[in-house]
């Protein structure tokens, strides 16, 4: 097999996957493990792959500022979405002060809350409106409206915020980063988020596993701040950053 056709075929795993072991690799290529270092080495050299202890994962480069409207968002990983908030909804007790980040799998997590004591704050005007549907205690914060993610911002929200002190947060997010942590398009977003992880005890962040090794503009916390919950543990060092929960069917 020609050396090209190898940097192919590795690239092409690694787009798939995110990442793979030199093992892996070499079974799935059908060549040896010293030679699929060499390949790692000169892929990496060439800034197409990252190499790291065992293996590689893919560089996945900073992406734009737009975002899908909601109705677009809420239609993608739907499966995956539903594991995730399915568990999360049983992290909730009868007397926690809850904040629900607006975020299309954070408003599948309501679906799920079943009859509970708890209250909940959230900046998601869909998520107030599923909320007051089933007859739970909510309040919603206020401030500036964007549009796309049907969500309150800006400097007034903020304001709001930090009037709370909750015992746990369930968070959205647009990527997750080894280096960059945590990140969104907007940074009015990525402000309210902030302040939710610092008035929160607990803090969690639903995230399918197509978030992972994506950046965006706005970083709004390192990983250490935050436990993961996801459909799928990924490789490339995550779990040694944060706590991350994996939700199988």
């Amino acid at each position: 097999m020609l050396t090209l056709e190898r940097y192919k075929m590795i690239l092409d795993i690694l787009s798939e996957r995110d990442a793979a072991s030199v093992t892996e690799l070499a079974v799935m290529i059908g060549t040896s493990e010293s030679t699929i270092r060499r390949d790692l080495i000169a892929l990496d050299k060439e800034g197409r792959l990252r190499k790291v202890y065992g293996g590689a994962t893919a560089i996945n480069h900073t992406q734009g500022a737009s975002e899908d409207e909601v109705t677009v968002r809420d239609v993608m990983m739907s499966q995956e979405k539903e594991l995730i908030a399915e568990y999360a909804a049983g992290l909730i007790n009868h007397d926690d002060f809850i904040y629900i980040d607006s975020g299309t799998t954070t408003s599948r997590l309501i679906d799920h809350i079943g009859n509970t004591n708890a209250t909940f704050v959230t900046n998601g005007i869909i998520h107030a409106q599923k909320l007051l549907s089933k007859g739970l205690k909510a309040y919603m914060i206020g401030g500036k409206i964007k549009a796309v993610t049907a969500s309150v911002v800006g400097a007034e929200g903020i304001r709001n915020l930090g009037k709370f002190n909750f015992t746990k947060s369930f968070l959205g997010t647009n990527g997750i980063d080894i280096t960059a942590g945590f990140t969104t398009p907007d940074s009015e977003e990525a402000l309210m988020k902030a302040k939710a992880i610092e008035k929160s005890f607990a803090v969690f962040v639903l995230a399918d596993h197509s978030k992972f090794r994506k950046v965006y503009p706005v970083s709004f916390a390192e990983l250490k701040m935050c436990c993961i919950v996801t459909d799928q543990l990924p490789y490339g060092g995550f779990s040694d950053k944060t706590i991350i929960r994996e939700v199988t069917t």
